[in-house]
């Protein structure tokens, strides 16, 4: 239980910051807009670079990562089936299907796989599946239907190998792969800009809330809920029935998939939002509550999974 609760409270403290400085203005009017571009443009490419070149890739032919990956396709499918039903758009129906799906691997995952868990490395093939495959596909769906019609098809078509969150992850895997080493005066610095992107997005996202009506409200009402039960309970309770059902998996294995998959949508997903001018408050209400409600649900896992 304490991983969970200090997990959290790392997170709302560095967001408690944003929204104070987005109540005192010692950023100005923009402030929100440069760390959001700092953290899209610089830190975040800088940081899965880093990471992925350090990853081991053996964790992506697991069994654990089919899991991940088929309750992330059930929970991402169900928003995206009834997005399409109910019109709501590219844009806004792949922001939604993110926020059903795509979980906190990274900043709250990875202390909650110490302290519940036991190990931190349970968390990477989710991490590694989320970076290479689940992020990059999905910015690349943002980016193709946010480009001109009138622009000619190569640029349309090639518009996310120019994106830095794609190159930033693709780079890293390739030194992966093939084994390089990349020499110190190279990553050290990387690693300290990467060190910039979590704290940017949560400050973002907690400036974004200076002024904001209450969540779930409004036209992205039923959207936001749908997306916070999917990621709440719809994903951790398929990812449990296709681990226990499927796969056999028992005891500790179990948990692990159990507990990653019931972490809240990704504060990040925000700042994808912001970059691509889409379903702004639909994420931002998403992560907030999803971050909420995720708390009892990751206490009753680990209470009857542990």
């Amino acid at each position: 239980m304490q991983g969970v609760l200090t997990g959290f409270m790392v997170i709302a403290v560095v967001i408690g910051v944003g929204y104070w400085l987005g109540r005192s203005g010692h950023l100005g009017e923009h402030g929100r807009e440069v760390l959001t571009r700092l953290a899209f443009h610089v830190a975040s490419p800088a940081l899965l670079f880093t990471t992925l070149a350090q990853a081991d890739l053996s964790v992506v032919f697991s069994s654990r990562l089919l899991v991940t990956a088929l309750s992330t396709a059930v929970a991402a499918g169900v928003f995206v089936a009834v997005g399409v039903v109910r019109g709501w758009g590219i844009g806004r129906t792949t922001i939604g299907a993110l926020c059903s799906s795509y979980v906190n691997s990274g900043n709250l995952g990875i202390p909650i796989a110490v302290y519940v868990l036991g190990d931190a490395s349970l968390v990477a093939p989710v991490l590694l599946f989320q970076l290479v495959l689940l992020t990059p596909v999905a910015l690349a769906i943002l980016d193709l239907a946010g480009r001109e019609a009138h622009e000619p098809l190569w640029r349309r078509l090639t518009s996310p190998l120019r994106n830095p969150i794609a190159i930033g992850s693709l780079a890293g895997v390739a030194v992966a792969a093939t084994g390089l080493h990349v020499p110190g005066p190279v990553m050290d610095p990387l690693t300290l800009i990467g060190n910039m992107s979590v704290p940017a997005v949560l400050m973002a996202f907690g400036i974004s809330l200076c002024g904001s009506t209450m969540p779930a409200r409004g036209p992205d009402r039923y959207p936001v809920l749908l997306s916070v039960a999917l990621k709440t309970v719809g994903q951790p309770v398929a990812a449990w029935a296709l681990a226990a059902g499927v796969f056999g998996l028992r005891g500790a294995h179990l948990l692990d998939v159990v507990v990653t998959s019931a972490l809240p949508a990704a504060q990040n997903l925000f700042t994808y939002a912001s970059q691509y001018r889409v379903a702004e408050r639909l994420a931002r209400d998403a992560v907030l509550l999803s971050t909420v409600v995720s708390v009892p649900v990751l206490v009753v896992v680990a209470a009857l999974l542990g």
